[in-house]
């Protein structure tokens, strides 16, 4: 065996683990398509589980009071509400309503875990089950009821739908796209083929018990804590459901420097986590465990402006190396490009992100920008610093 055919070799194996990806989504839609991606709801269940809404913040408290009102008009009545304010001033934290507990740790804690647990060692009563909201997030009334048909169907993790609540700016928009994009495919879809969808770091709901499971014996610190929950959650062989009626409403990005930044540490906890998806894959083929198998691919994939840039470039040394293999590319990026329409389509997607596409090279060139600060992205921030003046609180 010779040096020349062993590059050769080792090329091939490169192009495959990166060109997979931009044909895995079409070939999951298919899948869905043929079973028609519909599951049964479980009729609603008359008593009320008890639920903790856990609601963070990190130095920034200006919406807070718009996600403590969306929360109080939930359709529900059997909830408390624990505001963990980190590195926050509290002083015009104060509501009426006794349902929502304000706490503020003594000391920074720094860390979404931390304050999560925070929380749930001081809980008013043993909730049964808890769900974690951003600071910035809004709910739909219907959330926690949402929520539920897939509790009662005997799941214990839920994630629900991050929908866009500002679409004012280009940003915010192509934002607003990548959510639609990875809900339906790293949501509905792989969930309906009977893997498990991918947390989204709010808008998701655990049974108190298996939150505790997970991550009671781990110290947790910058960004991507919900990269080892989902992990943990698979690893224990259960199915995260999704629930795309459980709507939280999010705030986007809206500036350069934000999206950089916000990037920077998402990238980091791809690079920090990535090898999680080689032990879920792993495990999936000696257990013949599809759900492990196929999520492990899942999380083997790169942020999608990595796997298009290295695909672009695979194609293009192609035309010199192996024409042939350059059309193969290049009816991958077709099957992709198509793939991600038909997300947007099936979505009923507003006007003004149909509108924004025309930035996706732009908004790329500022992913590009945020791997020069990844090594040090937690550092940066441990949070999103927001702009944007929320003006929905219905």
């Amino acid at each position: 065996m010779n040096i020349q055919y062993i590059i050769e070799l080792l090329w091939i194996i490169f192009q495959i683990a990166v060109g997979y990806n931009l044909v895995l989504p079409f070939l999951l839609l298919f899948i869905y398509a043929v079973i028609n991606g519909k599951k049964t709801k479980s009729p609603i269940n008359k008593v009320e589980a008890d639920y903790a809404i856990i609601v963070t913040a990190y130095e920034q408290t200006t919406l807070i009071p718009s996600v403590i009102k969306s929360l109080l008009q939930l359709n529900y009545s059997n909830y408390l509400i624990y505001i963990v304010a980190d590195k926050c001033d509290v002083s015009d934290l104060k509501f009426d309503d006794e349902r929502v507990i304000v706490l503020r740790p003594e000391q920074v804690l720094s860390s979404n875990t931390r304050s999560h647990f925070y929380a749930i060692q001081r809980f008013r009563r043993p909730h049964e089950r808890l769900t974690i909201v951003d600071s910035d997030n809004l709910v739909d009334p219907n959330y926690l009821i949402e929520l539920n048909y897939y509790f009662d169907l005997g799941y214990s993790a839920v994630q629900g739908v991050r929908d866009a609540k500002n679409l004012d700016t280009l940003y915010a928009a192509l934002d607003g796209a990548r959510d639609i994009y990875y809900h339906f495919y790293d949501g509905k879809v792989l969930f309906n083929v009977g893997s498990s969808a991918t947390l989204a770091g709010s808008g998701m709901a655990f049974t108190t018990q298996l939150y505790n499971d997970c991550l009671a014996h781990q110290d947790i610190t910058g960004a991507g804590f919900d990269k080892i929950l989902q992990k943990e959650i698979v690893t224990r062989g259960y199915r995260i459901a999704f629930a795309e009626n459980a709507i939280v409403y999010d705030e986007k990005t809206s500036k350069s420097d934000q999206l950089v930044n916000q990037r920077a540490r998402w990238i980091n906890t791809w690079f920090k986590y990535f090898s999680f998806g080689f032990v879920l894959v792993g495990k999936g083929v000696l257990q013949l465990n599809w759900n492990k198998f196929l999520f492990g691919l899942i999380l083997l994939r790169p942020p999608l402006f990595i796997f298009l840039l290295i695909g672009l470039f695979c194609m293009m040394l192609n035309l010199i190396l192996n024409p042939f293999v350059s059309l193969i590319w290049f009816f991958g990026f077709i099957l992709f490009v198509l793939g991600f329409i038909m997300a947007l389509a099936i979505n009923k997607t507003d006007a003004r992100i149909y509108q924004s596409l025309w930035g996706i090279p732009k908004f790329i060139f500022y992913q590009v920008l945020s791997l020069l600060k990844v090594r040090n992205a937690n550092k940066h921030s441990v949070a999103t610093k927001h702009f944007h003046t929320d003006k929905k609180t219905n």
